[in-house]
């Protein structure tokens, strides 16, 4: 009951949010989260969000708690966003409430945000191009937004003629206090149900029974070390490949991961800091566990985990972190992939994983001064992985993303910008048993001249993994035509379009589970019906035939096929890349 109650106020807050949010990253895109924990610091529940988030709350509120100590009073609301000091990147600004009774903290509330722009050299605040993170956007540290209930003028000011777009800005900050308005009211409501005295312990029960339940559940698991590699194609300055190492070791109720192998940080913004790697480890084991365990830190504890200063996964100042969500996506494939080992069946291959991430803004010079405005599009992450049962979704945002597609239609509305094309790709899915989701492609052209274009992206040279005999998916390609020339472009770069300019990206999809040659031939006729893979892929990956002039299958011809085909060598196979 009390599970529900603070995960009821969680999602109330989230509700709060997004219905009085400003822009398009929070009312579309979801890229939000909010929290309760209690009065010692600890995650007691989390609104249906983002699961990278649920472990990035603690640090924050830490980082505010030491910083003020003795001087946390009623009405005060926290504002923190400095990497290196308990936040995750520039862009996410936590906001934390302490809920009082009295002259006593009987919890703290938090509502973080994905902003539009903070700042930097380059629009949006997530340039994987940027060397160091004084060039990222401004960097608050715990600061009072709210000292004793007041504005404190000085921050909103500062804060305001840092951004591009601060009508966007102020008013997402405002929907964020805003949800700690309706989750203090609600916290209180519950101590005056059950009283403080009870509830407080009845909230450390809750850690305890989280704690307990994790641990039968990975007592459930066989004991052992696994590990896996994954590689990031580069960091946007070089093309040296990044490699993410991790391994995991189970003992009776713990689990230890350890990142040891792992390449150096890079030159390049796409690292994640030490707290968003903790992050990534507590949201991919809370899949493995299941519903079941509540969303508390009681999960946290039976895990430890070991990241080497200096490297990719704990990277020290003045690394640059803004498009840190690529690297943290593929933080999350690496251990899947190490889980996979462990746990075959209950595994999906690889997500499509390349993280995209388009900026595209300019100034609309109309106005005197010009009016700066800011595209994100970044919840498009398409193609989960074929499981061991079924096959992978399309259009889903897997791995460790909850975000939403900012429909076409809002974004030309918003920005002077069309979406040309948006669709899937046929015959980008990694083949298997049971495939992959589907690769899709987007296709940008802009309206006005001098329009800035950031894109993040990966897996150009490392596609997607298959498990268990699965293929790889489909790799990322990115396109352009300016002024009437075809270029082909890095998965990471920035640059200036004009109007009539064209970007063209198709992203990955999913990596294939199982034998492809293993798949129901039904299932491949559908595809085909579908438009989802080609007759010329079933009859070469899938060793499927079909009877003249329809999707029929022709039986005998499609087991002597695959007899012949699975004879061959398999780095032969087109399949099994």
């Amino acid at each position: 009951i009390l599970k529900n109650a603070l995960e009821s106020i969680g999602d109330g807050m989230a509700l709060t949010v997004v219905r009085t949010s400003r822009s398009t990253v929070v009312r579309q895109a979801l890229d939000y989260s909010t929290g309760v924990l209690s009065s010692t610091g600890e995650l007691i529940g989390q609104g249906f969000c983002l699961p990278i988030h649920l472990g990035g709350m603690m640090p924050a509120l830490k980082a505010c708690t030491d910083y003020y100590q003795e001087n946390i009073n009623p009405g005060d609301i926290f504002m923190l966003n400095d990497p290196y000091e308990g936040g995750s990147h520039l862009p996410d600004i936590f906001l934390f409430k302490p809920v009082f009774l009295q002259d006593r903290v009987v919890a703290y509330l938090c509502a973080m945000t994905h902003h539009t722009d903070i700042g930097g050299r380059v629009a949006g605040g997530n340039a994987c191009d940027s060397s160091e993170i004084y060039q990222e956007g401004i960097r608050i540290p715990p600061v009072k937004l709210y000292p004793n209930g007041i504005p404190n003028e000085t921050v909103y000011r500062l804060l305001e003629k840092a951004v591009r777009v601060p009508e966007m800005v102020m008013g997402d900050l405002q929907a964020q206090i805003a949800g700690l308005e309706y989750g203090e009211t609600q916290y209180l409501e519950l101590v005056s149900q059950y009283g403080i005295e009870p509830l407080e312990q009845q909230v450390d029960e809750l850690i305890r029974y989280t704690e307990i339940l994790t641990r039968q559940a990975i007592s459930q698991m066989p004991n052992g070390t696994w590990s896996f590699s994954d590689y990031i194609d580069d960091d946007g300055f070089g093309t040296d490949s990044i490699r993410i190492t991790a391994t995991v070791k189970k003992e009776n109720d713990e689990l230890s991961v350890d990142f040891s192998g792992t390449s150096p940080q890079c030159n390049g913004a796409i690292q994640p800091v030490l707290a968003t790697t903790h992050a990534v480890v507590y949201a991919v084991i809370k899949c493995l566990l299941g519903p079941q365990i509540p969303n508390t830190s009681g999960y946290f504890k039976p895990v430890h985990i070991s990241a080497p200063e200096g490297t990719f996964v704990n990277p020290v100042l003045p690394a640059p972190v803004a498009a840190r969500t690529l690297g943290l996506v593929r933080i999350a494939n690496t251990l899947f992939g190490a889980f996979a080992q462990m746990l075959p069946q209950k595994v999906y291959a690889a997500c499509a994983g390349a993280e995209l991430g388009v900026a595209i803004s300019g100034y609309t010079k109309s106005y005197i001064p010009w009016k700066p405005w800011v595209l994100l599009d970044f919840a498009v992450e398409p193609g989960m992985g074929g499981f061991s049962y079924r096959d992978g979704l399309d259009a889903v945002s897997a791995g460790m993303l909850n975000g939403a597609n900012t429909p076409v239609e809002i974004l030309e509305i918003d920005h002077p910008v069309k979406i040309l094309e948006y669709e899937f790709v046929p015959d980008s899915e990694g083949p298997g048993k049971y495939r992959g989701g589907m690769g899709m492609k987007r296709k940008y052209q802009c309206v006005v001249d001098e329009t800035t274009i950031q894109v993040r992206s990966d897996r150009s040279k490392v596609a997607p993994y298959g498990l268990w005999g699965g293929g790889s998916s489909k790799p990322t390609s990115i396109t352009a035509v300016k002024n009437g020339h075809f270029q082909v472009k890095p998965t990471k770069f920035l640059d200036t379009f004009s109007a009539g300019d064209i970007l063209e990206i198709h992203w990955p999809g999913g990596g294939g589970w199982g034998n492809p040659l293993e798949r129901n031939p039904d299932q491949v006729a559908e595809d085909i019906l579908h438009e989802k893979i080609s007759p010329s892929r079933a009859k070469l990956i899938y060793g499927v035939m079909f009877k003249d002039g329809n999707t029929s299958v022709d039986w005998q011809s499609t087991m002597e096929l695959r007899s012949k085909i699975s004879k061959v060598p398999t780095e032969s196979k087109g399949a099994q890349r």
